[in-house]
């Protein structure tokens, strides 16, 4: 987890080193690249748990849980163009999703195989660690979304000094995802993800302190690192949150619903933070994003709160729910 939030941190330097010397095309051909590596080498990765032949897969429910979040995330990309189009697309994302969660109950009252348990939603601390991943995703891609968008569009740097730019989070966010296992032995997973947040919080402030005063580009840098430090601090707590609450047999099931979770506040996060870019509705847009984001990570904070004080771990062995 943490080395997939330095890839997100790492994306725009190495996108604007390739965008620049070759063309953005190339940026996506790279990337198609590096998934042909990927599934390449996962011919070599042995499961621990034999596939059961005899277990379909809920193609139903995939199919209307993926409808419902594009709805939901097309919803909020349509409230600069048209309002009445994004509450009737938030509305049907909100009615696909309760048809999906409808399928859900009554496959297992059948006795069949959904896409998803229910018992996976029954877990109040697992549900606050699903809060927390969402939300953090959220920051990290829009905060990458509004600070490349205000580098190029308004200070005029190409791809490459916009990229240099961000790498003061992607250093930030090295230094304490791979600190994780140190920082969790001395300190519990709810002490670092509010730890996490407050610094977030912090360095967007910074962020606009400096950033709007300064000249020089690496006025950006402070801000931009502590957000890399915070956000890095508490990827890794989260998703153990998360996977500790339940036992061995449902590690598959939680594993996807934490990335799909993750993924999704990824793309909440360009969503709202570009919604408002384009919207324009006031005279300083991207202020007004960065402060959305932090307003959206002191919520993750109270969330965050409300973790238990320490860690159970005998919740890991035993499942919860």
């Amino acid at each position: 987890m943490a080395m997939g939030g330095i890839g997100a941190a790492a994306g725009p330097l190495i996108g604007g080193l390739i965008t620049s010397a070759i063309s953005w095309r190339a940026a996506f051909v790279f990337q198609a690249a590096v998934l042909v590596v990927i599934i390449v080498s996962s011919r070599r990765i042995l499961d621990p748990i034999p596939p059961d032949p005899s277990r379909r897969f809920d193609i139903r429910g995939a199919a209307l849980s993926a409808t419902g979040l594009i709805l939901l995330v097309t919803g909020i990309l349509a409230a600069d163009d048209n309002l009445w189009l994004m509450i009737a697309l938030l509305v049907a994302g909100a009615f696909v999703l309760a048809i999906f969660f409808a399928t859900v109950r009554a496959a297992e009252h059948s006795g069949r195989e959904p896409l998803l348990s229910t018992r996976l939603f029954g877990d109040r601390v697992a549900n606050l660690g699903l809060v927390t991943q969402n939300i953090q995703w959220l920051v990290l891609m829009g905060t990458s979304f509004v600070v490349s968008t205000y580098l190029q569009v308004v200070r005029g740097y190409n791809a490459i000094q916009t990229g240099v730019v961000f790498t003061a989070a992607t250093v930030g966010l090295l230094m304490t995802s791979l600190s994780a296992a140190w920082l969790a032995r001395r300190q519990t997973r709810r002490s670092l993800i509010m730890t996490g947040f407050a610094v977030t919080i912090t360095g967007i402030a910074i962020l606009l302190a400096l950033a709007g005063r300064s000249i020089n580009p690496w006025g950006f840098a402070p801000g931009l690192l502590l957000i890399g430090l915070g956000l890095g601090a508490m990827l890794t707590p989260s998703v153990d949150i998360v996977q500790s609450a339940f036992g061995e047999h449902l590690q598959g099931e939680i594993s996807g619903l934490s990335r799909s979770v993750s993924n999704l506040g990824s793309s909440l996060g360009t969503a709202i933070a570009g919604t408002i870019l384009v919207a324009g509705l006031t005279g300083h847009a991207y202020a007004a994003a960065m402060i959305t984001l932090a307003a959206i990570a002191a919520a993750g904070l109270v969330a965050a709160a409300f973790l238990p004080h320490t860690t159970n771990a005998a919740r890991s062995g035993t499942g919860s729910g």
